[in-house]
């Protein structure tokens, strides 16, 4: 039985990952809004997850996060390849050994994100502490560092912050979490934490995975299920972000990242039977 449940889980997370509707109006979004917050008043009346689904639903969502927030930066793991990695230990031939160490660190940083479900607070140690585990075996002398030059980013034509400008700005990513977080919905404010974090680009490589980490650690911190972003989403994703970037528009990333949380929740709706 427990084994049809884990297959039923890993099977479910392509169904989460291939459904995606066309951009939609401003009514529409506040009914998803609502969706959203009527499916968590349902899951909430079987929480606590305890014992042997609470390990599935954790192995679950490590594997599915993992592996979509690695593959979406052009790791070459398959989701197979993730769940034998992280469940079995075993690696993987001919793949490149960067992609085994991008999976066992985010693997690592996904422990440290459910460390944090009870506090209700994301500080700036606690982005250092997510990239240090991420990218240690990658390279340890920038794993936690704020970088120490200024960037270009590939296929991105916005002028990311100059390297001496990463500590004011990061000291005021904290102070807006701790004064905005309870001015907006939690699904809107994961995804504008996220949208903030990406733009400042403080670390020289896996801001990415950092900010997606961030972003479903505010998630799980208010009860909501986590957003996963698959790389046949990179293309819509990417171009969210440069037009928060760029124009300054939140809504679409938010709408993005809002249908993320809602396709989470019908999955897991149906395969606890709620």
């Amino acid at each position: 039985m427990q084994e049809k449940v884990v297959l039923a889980l890993i099977g479910g997370l392509s169904r989460i990952i291939m459904r995606r509707g066309n951009e939609v109006s401003h009514e529409a979004m506040k009914k998803i809004y609502e969706r959203i917050d009527i499916n968590k008043t349902a899951i909430d009346r079987i929480r606590p997850f305890e014992g042997e689904y609470l390990r599935m639903l954790r192995e679950y969502y490590r594997i599915g996060l993992t592996w979509t927030s690695n593959a979406i930066e052009g790791n070459s793991l398959t989701e197979m390849e993730t769940k034998i990695l992280l469940e079995d230990g075993l690696t993987v031939g001919g793949k490149p050994l960067r992609d085994t160490f991008e999976a066992l660190g985010h693997s690592a940083a996904f422990d440290y994100m459910f460390s944090l479900l009870e506090c209700r607070q994301i500080v700036t140690e606690d982005v250092i502490t997510f990239h240090n585990l991420f990218f240690k075996n990658i390279d340890e002398s920038s794993a936690g560092v704020w970088r120490k030059i200024n960037i270009i980013v590939t296929g991105s034509d916005y002028e990311f912050p100059a390297h001496d400008k990463l500590e004011g700005l990061m000291e005021g990513l904290e102070h807006w979490i701790k004064t905005e977080r309870d001015s907006m919905h939690p699904v809107v404010f994961a995804a504008i934490l996220h949208l903030k974090f990406v733009t400042i680009h403080p670390y020289i490589d896996g801001n990415g995975r950092v900010a997606r980490l961030l972003m479903n650690t505010a998630l799980i911190q208010d009860g909501y299920m986590l957003a996963l972003i698959p790389p046949i989403l990179r293309q819509e994703y990417m171009s969210a972000i440069r037009n928060y970037q760029l124009n300054g528009a939140e809504e679409p990333f938010c709408e993005l990242i809002a249908e993320r949380v809602l396709e989470s929740e019908k999955e897991i709706m149906r395969l606890l039977k709620i």
